[in-house]
């Protein structure tokens, strides 16, 4: 194994912070669970606007979230309306998207909001964290 795979590997960074927006209780426990099993800290939403508004509340250093994983489809204000007001506010936190749809054109609109990553529901555990690290190690993606 290389010094790449085995950091891919590794436990996700700690304290990384994540947080997880959807309106499915059992799902967004789940996802929440899977990244504490990493070392993650979480903060939940359950839909875009309380994803938007606990972002606005967390704007000083190290209370910041370092990844956000959101559900597409949510009450309120969705995934992707949650992301397009990230990204008119320039805040630049890596957003992962999750979707049950099979829908390319909601990937083509994540990735133009500048999503780092869309997940196909139901997915396993490892596609998560994954999609993660991959979030979190890459530049963050400015709308196109």
């Amino acid at each position: 194994m290389t010094l790449s795979e085995a950091r891919m590997h590794a436990r996700l960074p700690e304290p990384l912070i994540v947080v997880v927006a959807d309106d499915d209780d059992d799902l967004r426990s789940l996802a929440t669970a899977m990244l504490r099993a990493e070392g993650c800290s979480t903060l939940e939403a359950r839909d875009g606007q309380e994803l938007v508004d606990l972002l606005q509340a967390a704007d000083e250093p190290g209370l910041r979230p370092d990844v956000v994983v959101a559900d597409v489809m949510m009450p309120r204000l969705s995934g992707l309306g949650a992301l397009e007001a990230l990204r008119r506010a320039r805040r630049d936190v890596p957003v992962v998207m999750m979707t049950g749809a099979s829908d390319e054109a909601i990937r083509s609109v994540a990735a133009k909001l500048g999503a780092a990553e869309v997940l196909r529901k139901p997915f396993e555990p490892d596609d998560l964290v994954t999609a993660v690290r991959k979030a979190r190690a890459s530049p963050p993606q400015r709308p196109t």
